[in-house]
């Protein structure tokens, strides 16, 4: 197993435990329950999203039969992920204080999260084919077959 694909899984498992801690506080001190936004993002995009971004890199390449398009690419979004999501979550325990740099850590997290997902992206199509010009062949060959009448 590739070194990123274990740091995606374990990643996922250090969100999950600290999502599921943060919801036993806010469950104990209702007072926390400004944190929600914190705990849900912890969940959906630490747990969650890690782990799905962890098993695809595992196993997508061995449904297509090739290597990953970018292993180099994964790692800078394994960093990118956990780095965006920690940035996040500090900006939402800071913002209910009223502490505007909670807005920026919102901002400069949600944008190296958005990037990372981005990275995932491009890194998957392209281990799928990404838009190769054998795709695209047939397409055009029956768009000339429907514009000619045949």
């Amino acid at each position: 197993m590739d070194w990123f694909v274990r740091a995606f899984l374990k990643a996922s498992l250090v969100w999950l435990a600290l999502g599921v801690t943060l919801g036993i506080g806010m469950a104990v001190r209702p007072g926390w329950a400004a944190y929600y936004p914190a705990h849900v993002h912890m969940n959906l995009l630490g747990f969650v999203t890690m782990m799905i971004y962890g098993v695809a890199y595992h196993v997508i390449p061995r449904f297509v039969g090739r290597p990953l398009h970018a292993r180099r690419l994964a790692t800078l979004h394994w960093w990118a992920s956990n780095c965006g999501l920690a940035l996040m979550v500090a900006g939402f325990v800071i913002r209910p204080s009223g502490d505007m740099s909670g807005g920026v850590l919102l901002s400069v997290g949600g944008t190296l999260a958005a990037v990372g997902a981005y990275m995932f992206v491009y890194n998957i199509w392209q281990t799928l084919g990404g838009v190769t010009r054998a795709a695209v062949a047939p397409l055009a060959l029956t768009r000339a077959r429907v514009e000619s009448g045949r």
